[in-house]
């Protein structure tokens, strides 16, 4: 179909305009490709061992499950090898899978499906912004915009010092908290710049901020204030018919 110039014009500035859908992708910068090439830091001939704690807790974590079951618990004894270096390697989910009695293929499987697995090394403090829809109307943009300038980095890239890792992702569940991050373990929610700019601050300290909304509210409440449930609840269990 002929697109007159004035019509070509506006549409490749309009696009130029939308967010780029293509960048929710750049998870792929921490959690890798699915088909593995081995690498002089991620090979099957790199040693890997639980520590002798990691292992009494993997011991604790099987015996959650049936007799002859152990392969279900692929996700916590993989959470477990990642905490304990930072990633997964091949050799480390090799590992995983002779702890479990498994096939390794087993394992890839599960590291290559859930995206809280990372296959390629992260920094200190992995950031996870969130610009889902809920999160962009609260302007994610922005904080956004605040971490690349703070950290100088883009998206699915890792700081020099190998301090901080940025990617951008899906809903993260706090969409009532918007705009927020993920830090490691932690959320960090209501923000605004200035709050990016406190967070990296401490962090760069060798501090951990603490988590939750930067705006005063206590967790989820309404950002004005409560407007229901504000006093105790009275009566016979709490408004129970007391003949139930």
């Amino acid at each position: 179909m002929f697109l007159s110039a004035a019509v070509r014009s506006a549409v490749s500035q309009t696009a130029r305009h939308v967010r780029s859908l293509h960048q929710s992708a750049a998870r792929a910068g921490a959690g890798g490709i699915f088909v593995h090439r081995d690498t002089p830091d991620n090979n099957p001939d790199i040693p890997f061992e639980f520590t002798e704690e990691n292992k009494k807790r993997i011991e604790a974590i099987i015996s959650m499950y049936p007799h002859g079951h152990k392969q279900a618990a692929t996700i916590p004894v993989l959470d477990l090898a990642q905490r304990q270096h930072g990633w997964l390697p091949i050799s480390v989910m090799n590992k995983v899978a002779e702890v479990l009695e498994i096939p390794p293929m087993r394992v890839y499987e599960v590291a290559t499906f859930y995206t809280m697995f990372l296959r390629q090394p992260v920094g200190k403090y992995f950031i996870q912004i969130c610009t889902t829809t809920p999160c962009m109307l609260c302007n994610s943009d922005s904080i956004l915009e605040a971490l690349q300038n703070k950290l100088g980095i883009k998206v699915g890239e890792t700081t020099p010092d190998k301090m901080f890792t940025l990617i951008e992702v899906e809903c993260l569940g706090a969409c009532v908290n918007a705009p927020m991050i993920q830090i490691n373990d932690n959320y960090y929610e209501d923000l605004t710049p200035k709050d990016i700019e406190d967070i990296i601050d401490e962090l760069k300290a060798g501090r951990v901020p603490p988590p939750g909304p930067r705006n005063g509210r206590f967790s989820c409440e309404p950002a004005g204030g409560l407007t229901s449930l504000t006093e105790p609840p009275t009566g016979p269990g709490f408004g129970v018919r007391p003949d139930l």
